[in-house]
């Protein structure tokens, strides 16, 4: 290829030696017939004294530069591109291929007249001056580009009600963050509606949609300039707000969006109310965009609940983590057996000796050591492991007093109590699961006492009464626990088969000090008295309240003052210490 320099342009605003270009008209046509075999539009390139040189070009790079072949015309484009990042590119390629990328995209123009190129180069032979060349191939990825940026768009738009989704504004919290100089300087609220499954299911999907945009753009309307508003899931909305007065704009915002929200929606020509859970979580600097959102669903959480707004806490949520962890461990200690239970002795508050024991379930961890009843039984109930740990202990406590009778060689006049959560009567075959425990054990039904709480009731009569008569029937003894904490009804015990009141530890342990204690303690005996029922008090402390509950006519008590929880061989030989010969 032959280069000629017989006419030279000079670009302005290029003035130094190494960045002036110069190529020949007639050069530009030399060789073009050489480059037009290839699909895409290419040249050859070249320095020569330091300056950007054309050598040749074929017919498709031309067209790409919109010059019809006219080299005059190219003179044009040719000066405004090496000045640009794409002559540059060229330059320092030709000045050092080993050390410089061989490839790079480019952005031509603006607005709709904007282009994107992907420029490559790839190294020739020195020309016969020992001057440095190149070949510049040009592929124009505007419409694939175009393509892609609409497709992303429709990612990054909720079809329904045309605002970003959440891919697009978990990267909007995310480029917030990144810009973010201070902590608390934005916000993300999470508002979600309330019973809108409910509209759905009774209105039809099409008038949930509806009230969907019309929610949305009340949202809007409570926005400030510069807040970010965007449909996060089905009923679900984040917004992005700026902070100057920290955590109070923040609430500031909840209260609009709930004052608009207070106008009832029309739909149908019906008026519906709309209420909305708000979750409030501050950013801090360089905290991930994925786990501000999750704050601020968790102070939804909490919203609902209260009934008002609610600002993230960190320490709430590292107690709810904790009970997920532990809901996680309980599953792996029930399926490896590593649950114990342990046995409260029942003392007969006239004879002294053990009428029975109260079977409690304690957990060891390996790593975290001893974890509360107070706080895995809950985790339990929540996540419905309460229906296997429930079985469990069943099983287990039924065949621990059958073992005490093998032991010992008779039958023990002892009874074991079992405790039900209102889980379990809502969910379980209670009647089905004492049946399997006695025919496991050998035991006959009055050998056991199951207690349930107040709330087991309240929550469901009609089903509470079936299991309580179901009981009956295998002549088990049932026992209301922690009587006059709940939301109990005269009509209840007067109507449902329970023998047994326990009082709870709350009444027993302030009667010594409270006469106010000591008369709901009376009333309940007496009531008990009255209903045919024997009675049992908790948390008996000390001999004083020993003696006076004895006097008071309670049957039986239970306390550290008689013994904490034992183990099963321990609690045996507790039995044998105060049985009377």
């Amino acid at each position: 290829m032959q280069v000629a320099a017989n006419r030279s342009v000079a670009p302005s605003g290029e003035r130094s030696a190494g960045q002036r270009t110069d190529f020949d008209v007639r050069a530009l046509a030399d060789d073009g017939a050489l480059l037009d075999a290839l699909p895409i539009a290419a040249g050859v390139f070249g320095l020569k004294q330091k300056k950007l040189w054309v050598h040749s070009l074929n017919k498709k790079f031309f067209d790409l530069a919109g010059c019809s072949g006219d080299a005059e015309s190219f003179a044009e484009f040719f000066v405004r591109y090496s000045a640009s990042e794409a002559g540059e590119f060229i330059r320092n390629y030709l000045r050092n291929p080993a050390k410089s990328p061989d490839e790079i995209d480019h952005v031509d123009g603006e607005g709709p007249q904007k282009r994107f190129l992907k420029l490559k180069v790839a190294p020739l032979v020195a020309d016969s001056g020992g001057e440095p060349r190149c070949l510049l191939s040009v592929v124009d990825r505007t419409i694939e580009v175009q393509a892609e940026n609409n497709l992303r768009a429709e990612m990054l738009r909720d079809s329904l009600t045309g605002l970003p989704n959440r891919l697009s504004f978990t990267e909007t919290v995310e480029n917030c963050g990144g810009t973010s100089k201070r902590d608390c300087e934005y916000a993300v609220l999470v508002v979600d509606m309330l019973r809108f499954s409910r509209i759905n299911e009774s209105m039809g999907s099409l008038a949930g949609d509806e009230l969907l945009i019309t929610f949305a753009r009340r949202l809007i309307s409570a926005l400030r300039g510069g807040d970010i508003l965007a449909r996060t899931g089905g009923n679900e909305f984040g917004i992005l707000v700026g902070l100057k007065r920290g955590v109070t704009d923040a609430l500031a915002a909840a209260d609009r969006i709930q004052q608009i929200m207070s106008t009832p929606f029309k739909l149908s020509e019906l008026e519906i109310r709309v209420e909305c859970a708000i979750g409030v979580a501050l950013m801090h600097t360089k905290q991930d965009a994925e786990e501000l959102f999750r704050n601020a669903q968790f102070a939804v959480k909490q919203a609902k609940a209260a009934g008002t707004p609610q600002v993230y806490e960190p320490k709430e949520a590292s107690a709810a983590r904790r009970r997920f962890s532990i809901e996680t461990e309980l599953r792996r200690a029930l399926d490896k057996d590593q649950l114990k239970l342990f046995y409260q002795p029942l003392i007969n508050l006239k004879s002294g000796e053990v009428a029975g024991f109260e079977a409690l379930a304690r957990w060891t961890h390996e790593d975290r050591g001893e974890i509360s009843p107070a706080e895995f039984i809950p985790v339990a109930e929540e996540s419905g492991l309460i229906l296997q740990l429930g079985r469990w202990a069943m099983d287990n406590a039924a065949q621990t007093l059958a073992n005490w009778d093998k032991a010992i060689g008779e039958t023990l006049p002892l009874y074991v109590g079992v405790n039900l959560s209102a889980i379990q009567v809502a969910r379980d075959n209670i009647a089905d699961m004492v049946s399997s425990a006695l025919r496991s054990s050998g035991l006959t039904g009055d050998r056991l006492t199951l207690e349930l709480t107040e709330s087991s009731i309240v929550q469901d009569p009609g089903r509470a009464t079936r299991v309580f008569e179901a009981l009956k029937a295998l002549d088990a003894t049932v026992a209301m626990d922690d009587f006059g904490t709940g939301y109990s009804s005269l009509a209840y015990l007067q109507r449902l088969p329970i023998d047994v009141l326990k009082i709870d530890k709350s009444f027993v342990s302030g009667m010594m000090r409270d006469p106010d204690a000591v008369a709901i303690v009376r009333a309940v005996l007496s009531l008990a008295e009255a209903l045919g029922m024997s009675t049992t008090a908790e948390g008996v402390e000390t001999v004083e309240l020993a003696t006076t509950l004895a006097a008071l006519g309670c049957a039986s008590g239970q306390g550290y003052y008689f013994a904490k929880p034992l183990e099963e061989d321990e609690a045996l030989a507790y039995w044998k210490s105060r049985r009377r010969r």
